[in-house]
């Protein structure tokens, strides 16, 4: 039986409903991510999962324990905001401490327990200061530790480095995640960036218009979108419109030329178009080889980007993006330039037009 159980979850703010009939198993333990665009409702179901926000109708159950519409406090979960929320006037410690002081917790048992969290997110020494005095990455670091100070059963993370610096974010990301897998706790994250969601989660919820469009595993959530809205919204994707000249063979027609793919076409026939995509880092520039497809164009930009450097092809009304790593020996083409696209057949998606 999964530990977090959502349940046909519905949401109306009137008469705008922000999350449609959602349901979702969660594993103890799991880290899951709730990934999307602005108001998606991936923060409204965190909200409703801490108590903050009351379903408009379905179910949670946490632990076998319907909370559906139980007050927060009733709920054990921990929950980390995106503006930290910590109290300007209390010290690092005092903040850490005050859901155990609000518990009833003894002044020893508290003591105790600040100086494991402060151990913890390595900042023993900054007991004694005032939020004021630390930068956003500490603070994020305590609000972390507060949430965590009360035992609870579930963690959960509204866009917590959404207001951080890049090199702290990807520092701090790693942090939680070694945190949440030494203590074993059920964490739910939510983000709109897609490189976090996929580098710490062991599943990706991702959003769209109050459904979730896709759920999986970051490796099948990147390789294998089922939605051209999934397909597009994680990492970078060349997508074309295909008219299929051969179902039997997975024959498909793109500006006119034609590549071939061993993924499924469903209910497509002959005649048909589909929607197909490559990931840019799938695609190479070279010559036609057997058994594998090949597209002919023109060099239409190049773009260092530091360690990628992205070479477009124009190959008539389409164009395939594709990425090389950045070598000092490299002779990038012209743009102009008559260029070949290669790339393998299983290498070509066919996805959902939606």
């Amino acid at each position: 039986m999964s530990f977090i159980d959502i349940r046909n979850l519905k949401k109306s703010f009137g008469t705008n409903t922000v999350v449609h009939d959602f349901s979702l198993s969660i594993e103890k333990g799991e880290f899951v991510s709730f990934l999307g665009p602005s108001g998606c409702g991936k923060t409204t179901i965190l909200r409703m999962i801490a108590g903050f926000e009351l379903a408009s109708s379905g179910s949670i159950t946490i632990g076998g324990k319907d909370v559906t519409y139980l007050p927060p406090a009733k709920r054990n979960v921990g929950m980390v905001f995106q503006a930290y929320a910590l109290f300007p006037n209390l010290t690092v410690a005092e903040n850490i401490g005050f859901g155990l002081k609000i518990a009833g917790a003894s002044q020893s048992d508290i003591n105790t327990r600040v100086s494991e969290m402060l151990d913890m997110i390595k900042l023993p020494h900054l007991k004694d200061r005032y939020p004021y005095q630390m930068s956003g990455g500490q603070q994020q670091r305590v609000a972390l530790a507060r949430a965590i100070a009360v035992r609870p059963q579930v963690l959960l993370l509204d866009e917590p480095l959404s207001a951080l610096d890049a090199k702290i974010r990807v520092s701090l990301r790693e942090e939680i995640r070694a945190l949440q897998r030494q203590l074993g706790i059920t964490t739910v994250f939510v983000t709109h960036d897609q490189e976090e969601a996929l580098s710490i989660s062991d599943r990706i919820v991702v959003m769209y218009e109050g459904r979730a469009n896709q759920v999986g595993a970051p490796f099948e959530i990147y390789n294998n979108p089922k939605t051209r809205f999934v397909a597009s919204f994680v990492g970078t994707l060349n997508i074309f419109e295909a008219k299929i000249t051969d179902r039997a063979r997975g024959a498909v027609s793109i500006d006119g030329q034609t590549v071939v793919t061993s993924r499924d076409l469903g209910d497509l026939g002959n005649g048909d178009t589909a929607t197909v995509a490559l990931r840019p880092e799938a695609v190479r520039l070279g010559t036609p080889v057997e058994g594998r497809n090949s597209l002919a164009g023109t060099i239409g930009e190049v773009a260092f980007l530091g360690a990628v450097i992205r070479i477009e092809v124009k190959l008539g009304e389409s164009v395939v993006s594709l990425d090389i790593f950045n070598d000092p020996g490299l002779h990038l083409p012209k743009i102009g330039d008559q260029a070949t696209v290669v790339f393998k057949p299983e290498d070509v998606l066919v996805i959902d037009p939606t």
